[in-house]
């Protein structure tokens, strides 16, 4: 399944490359909005809120309310996931907070399990260079993303696997990463990073992984039709 992502700053739609550089703004978020109904899921990232600058979340809720949804960026707390929740969102995506002092933060994890529900937690787990990143991907630790998703499994109900390594730069994803994170887990996988064309997309729903897709999208590469 193809799942367009739609990442909100200041109340734009962006794209960034290797989460840093700006490569695409466009204003007009509800003009993507429209062109993402069809679709029966749609993933939004408040960058903001990720990055500690404020957040979208009025602009999340408006979303929601058009879109079956699944929202991340800056979800460090119980409280604050059960608000994006309450805006409208079917699932929250955490990232960083499951993890402290190098390792899976299990004890977190359970908390925001038991608050929210395993069903509604997508557990993000980002990997450069073979070492799990968090922190907007600037943090490595000293484990492999298939360690962690083994770790974490008992308290989320699906997976989103990032391949930093190819993050925005279309050239294609890494299959054998993907496939390596699939193997360690019995629950559903999304994946994101370089996703350019339908044949991947088509090559990992064969596989059992949805892809989270992005830049192609915003520069014409992958139609997604209007």
């Amino acid at each position: 399944m193809l799942i367009p992502s739609i990442d909100l700053q200041g109340g734009a739609v962006v794209q960034l490359v290797q989460g840093e550089h700006l490569a695409i703004k466009d204003d007009d978020v509800f003009r993507w909005v429209r062109r993402f109904e069809r679709f029966p899921k749609v993933q939004v990232i408040d960058l903001d809120a990720a990055m500690g600058a404020g957040d979208n979340l009025a602009l999340v809720r408006q979303i929601a309310g058009a879109l079956s949804c699944r929202v991340g960026g800056g979800i460090r707390t119980v409280v604050r996931a059960q608000e994006v929740l309450l805006a409208g969102a079917q699932q929250i995506i955490a990232g960083s907070a499951l993890f402290k002092d190098g390792r899976p933060d299990l004890e977190f994890a359970k908390r925001l399990a038991d608050e929210v529900g395993i069903d509604r937690i997508i557990a993000a787990v980002d990997s450069r260079g073979g070492q799990v990143v968090i922190h907007g991907w600037k943090t490595p630790l000293p484990i492999a993303a298939s360690d962690a998703v083994r770790a974490l499994e008992p308290y989320c109900g699906e997976f989103l696997y990032t391949h930093v390594d190819a993050e925005g730069l279309m050239g294609g994803t890494d299959r054998e990463a993907i496939l390596a994170v699939r193997r360690a887990t019995t629950r559903r996988l999304t994946a994101a990073g370089g996703i350019t064309t339908q044949q991947e997309v088509d090559e990992l729903d064969a596989l059992g992984v949805d892809a989270v897709v992005g830049m192609a999208i915003y520069t014409g590469t992958l139609d997604v039709g209007s």
